[in-house]
Formats: C-alpha cells, structure tokens, sequence
C-alpha cells in the first residue's frame, strides 16, 4: 500500500461549558446521543445521548421543572432488586408511573421478565395501567409501560410509541446488561426514599428538565467522539467541518462518493465540494454498481462522472476497474472477508464524502454504506446484499444478514485504512431514495446541513437523530424504521467500529 499507514493524527478536542442544543426524537432500534459546549465566538453544543436525554424530548419531567428545587418525594424514587443488586430509578411525572406508584404503596412488586430482541427485558404487570403513548427512542436504563400492562426495561435501544415510566440511574449500559443478564431474569420494584449508600454506581447520565437544557458531563466519565455540525450547506460551510476535525489527509487522498445515477439529481453537486477535493488534493473513487444501471461498467460510470460533472473538478478512479482485492474481516458475524476494487491499495488516506438520505434496502445512506457498499466490487456488493452467503447470488440472507454485513464490511475498510479516514456527510435533499435510484422520490423535508467526525458510527447516528428531530420528517423514519436500518449502526458499534454517543459541536454562531 505504498508504504503509508503512519498511523493517525489525533487531534485534542476540548469541548467548554457553553449554550446547549437539545435535539427530539430519535431513530428506529436506535441509540440518540446528545451534548453541550461552547466559545466566546462560537455556539458550541453537546450530546450527551439523544435516547438519554429522550425524557427531555419527550416533555417528560424526571427531576424538578424550571427554577424548582431538586427535592424529589420519596415516592418520586423506585428502587429495583436484582438478585442481590440494587437499581435505583427515578420515576415519570404522568399518570401511568402515578398508578405504578400506588400499587407499589400496597407493598413490593416482583415481576418474571423475559429477554426480547436482544435490547430488553419484559414482563407482566398483573393488571393494566393508563397509558400515555408518545414516539420515543429508548436508551439504556429507561423503563417503558407497553400496551398498558408490561413493564419494559431496556439495555440497548429502540423506537416505538411507549409510555415513559422511568429512567435507571448512575450505570452504565456495560453494567446494566451484566446486571440483568443474557436470559430471563426476576426483578422486585419497591419505592424508596433515597439513593443507597452502597449501591454500585456508573456512568448512564440522566436528563436534568432546568431550563430544557442536559445535565453537564461529569469530569472523568470519559471524552465521547465530536460529530461537528454548520447549518451552512456551502463550500465554506463545508471547508469549515473539514478544518474543525483538525486531521490533515496524507499521502495519496481518495474522496469516496457516490456520482448518482443518470436520472437522478440529488448526489453531491461538484460545485459543493470542488474546493475541498482541491484542497486536499484528492482523487474521486468509486466502485461499479451491481445492480445493473448506467454504472455497472467502468466506461459506463466514467461517462456519468463526466455527464455529472466530476470529472471537471478532479481525476477520476473506479476501484475495481482492473480486479479486486479481499479485506478480512476479523471475528465478522456473517463474512470473513470483503471483497473490494484493487485500486484501494494505491490510497494512503481516504475523505469520505457522503450524501445522507433514505435507502430502499437499507432505510438510510450515510457515511457507513459509503464504505462499505460503495467501496466494495461488484461481487463484493452481492457478498454484502447476501449476509456473506454468496459472492453471485443475491439470495441467502435475511435482512438484518444484509445490515449487519454493511457494518463488518466498513470495519474491513477502516482496518485496511488504519483509522487514515475523516468523514463529512450532507443533509440536503433528503429523499427517502438512494442516488442508485435512477427515479428518486421527491425530498418532502428540508434540508439540515452538513456534519463531520473522525467517527463514522458517531456521524451516521448524528444523522438520524437529527431526522428524528425534524418535524417534517415522517417519510424518512418511515423508510429507516421500515427496513431496520440503525441496525447497521448498531452493529458497527457492537463490532467497535466507533460509538453511537458522541458531542455535537455547532460551528455557527
């Protein structure tokens, strides 16, 4: 590979108490992550975890409302008995946590749950509760009422209309799966006064309802990744995301993105991002589609990047223009392997350049199918489509084969780069279609921005996050929710490719 591979540059990140951006609403099996910072010239704002801070979202008050002093009632506190650990929970200020509280002043409550989805333990209450539905995205520790007579308590993630009724506080999701184990597990709810003593404690933060703003980190809980984010969709706009990451690109540089499809106009516009392609003196790469289309042969995709643009702007590399190469894929759940263009070897670094929007197989495309399915051959592709079933056949695997396999084939990539990778990825013209689709539908909300990280896993959640936020974006969660498709997000962090939490810095003032 050219001899490269130096090794990444770090850049320090420090992120100062400032103004903080509190974004509603989260995606589909999805983890939301949130935040806040600040500068004397610039609005600065944290994540802390958007499905954390979903209680906020949500309007729902865990602690005091605004100006009020933080003396919960002792009934306000649930405790939650497993085996010999002591959770400790802080109820919801509605009905439905109101008449669990009223049961629980009869005396302890013992429920049988069971394991559901690899996300969530559930059981019977014994009688049904009022319900007060809303859209919500779970996190870690929050206790859910679902149709009115199950008590929920989740680990990982999820997006439904639930009923909030709590939120676990002071552990870690780490902790909190030990804690509930792998299996059906007896959990005791009893009120209590206070936080024990000698309760074990982590790190899951809560929301604090002042002012609507989130509950500042706490120091030592450990730097999440910083997605950076402009309002502005302009090469300025975009130039400034890039310099904020603070990682210059080495060696030979592939800017990764997709030309579009000839009949579709919504991929990146070349006037968007010529600067920046100059700027770090990239090469565009791309890899032939499988699926057919005008793009499915070198000469054909060479034609389109010249019909789109492209080619005025920057030399052009189709990856598997004269043979593949396989990247392992260490301890992968459906492929040992990703099979992508040859050309790759001959890159040093790599820009990745996305336009984020729906998908109709993958519910949406970021920064993740960018370098997965975009990177791959054309039978790496179908490798890909088939949950490492086939390398000719797109049949053989499920859905979730598919998405989990986009995760495994981007940690291919990112290994095979050692971390040489920043990602950008647009918010504009935000159609639930892919721009593989020739005949995309309309984009019926509006545009967003353009966000940055070092972490693709970070950025991609970012995105959906702010789709979830969007009050006109109901088509698209439909499409993402439809196929499942924070699974792959989900995955990725699984795997380590990066995390779903992250601190979300605005660079406009």
């Amino acid at each position: 590979m050219n001899g490269k591979k130096k090794g990444m540059i770090l850049a320090a990140l420090a992120v100062m108490t400032g103004l903080v951006l509190t974004l509603a609403g989260c995606g589909q099996s999805a983890a939301s992550p949130t935040s806040e910072a600040g500068t004397e010239d610039s609005t600065q704002t944290q994540m802390v975890s958007a499905t954390e801070n979903r209680v906020m979202a949500a309007g729902t008050a865990l602690s005091g409302g605004p100006g009020e002093a933080q003396t919960e009632k002792e009934e306000d506190f649930m405790r939650i008995t497993v085996g010999d650990r002591v959770l400790t929970a802080v109820l919801a200020d509605n009905s439905s946590a109101e008449a669990l509280k009223e049961i629980l002043m009869a005396g302890p409550l013992t429920i049988d749950m069971s394991d559901y989805g690899n996300m969530e333990k559930v059981g019977p209450i014994g009688q049904s509760l009022p319900t007060n539905d809303e859209q919500i995205t779970t996190g870690p520790g929050d206790i859910i009422l679902y149709m009115g007579n199950s008590l929920v308590i989740y680990y990982d993630t999820n997006s439904w209309n639930f009923t909030r009724l709590g939120k676990i506080q002071d552990v870690t999701q780490a902790e909190l799966k030990e804690i509930l184990g792998g299996g059906n597990v007896t959990v005791t709810l009893s009120l209590g006064e206070e936080r024990a003593s000698g309760e074990q404690t982590g790190t899951v933060q809560a929301a604090d309802q002042t002012e609507g703003q989130a509950k500042p980190a706490e120091p030592g809980q450990g730097e999440k990744p910083v997605v950076y984010m402009t309002d502005s969709i302009t090469p300025e706009g975009l130039m400034a995301v890039y310099d904020a990451m603070g990682r210059d690109m080495k060696g030979k540089v592939a800017v990764k993105l997709s030309m579009g499809e000839p009949g579709g106009h919504n991929y990146l516009s070349p006037d968007l991002i010529k600067d920046l392609v100059a700027r770090v003196d990239g090469t565009i790469v791309d890899s032939n589609t499988a699926y057919g289309g005008q793009r499915a042969s070198t000469a054909l995709h060479l034609q389109v990047a010249q019909d789109h643009g492209f080619t005025a702007i920057a030399p052009i590399d189709i990856l598997d223009s004269e043979g593949t190469m396989d990247l392992p894929v260490a301890e992968g759940k459906h492929l040992t392997k990703d099979i992508v263009g040859a050309g790759l070897a001959d890159y040093d670094s790599m820009l990745v350049l996305s336009h984020f929007k729906g998908h109709a197989m993958g519910g949406f495309g970021g920064a993740l199918k960018n370098i997965s399915i975009g990177v791959a051959s054309q039978n790496g592709k179908v490798l890909i489509h088939s949950g490492g079933a086939s390398d000719s056949s797109w049949s053989g695997g499920t859905q979730d084969d598919f998405l989990e396999s986009m995760a495994e084939a981007a940690k291919a990539v990112s290994d095979y780069m050692e971390g040489n990778m920043v990602y950008i990825s647009v918010m504009n013209n935000l159609s639930v279609d892919c721009d593989c689709d020739s005949n995309p539908a309309q984009p019926d909300m509006h545009d967003i921005g353009i966000l940055a990280s070092t972490d693709p896993v970070a950025l991609d959640q970012a995105c959906v996050d702010l789709v979830y936020a969007a009050e006109d974006g109901a088509s698209l969660i439909q499409r993402i929710e439809s196929r499942n498709g924070i699974l792959t997000v989900a995955h990725a962090q699984e795997i380590g490719l990066g995390t779903r939490e992250y601190t979300l810095v605005s660079l406009d003032e």
